[in-house]
């Protein structure tokens, strides 16, 4: 007992540091990458909205849960986009509103009706 706990304990300790450091890596790779993409401004449409909910339990048992918000717009080309936008914006957007949207890489920084 004693040698499956010295031998299992650090390995799953390092598979989770290392599971850590990746995800960061992409986070911060992605920051970097919207922060070097241009500032764009496109007639788009307003094709879904959906929510993702995550839960959370941190360790004395108490849960949180945390929601993201996302809309997928359509652009002239028919190229679609899913952005992930503040909650505040959320309920503004509907499906089918037309407009102008600004974003940045995958980063939204807005929407306009026209």
């Amino acid at each position: 007992m004693d040698f499956m706990f010295s031998f299992i304990f650090p390995v799953f300790f390092m598979v989770f540091i290392i599971a850590f450091c990746v995800i960061l890596g992409k986070n911060i790779a992605q920051w970097f990458k919207n922060n070097n993409s241009p500032r764009l401004s496109v007639n788009a449409t307003v094709v879904a909205k959906r929510t993702s909910i995550s839960h959370h339990h941190n360790h004395h048992g108490a849960a949180s849960h945390s929601t993201s918000y996302y809309v997928t717009f359509q652009v002239e080309s028919g190229d679609r986009m899913e952005l992930n936008i503040p909650y505040n914006e959320f309920g503004y957007l509907v499906e089918g509103d037309y407009g102008v949207l600004r974003f940045q890489g995958t980063r939204y920084l807005g929407f306009d009706r026209v």
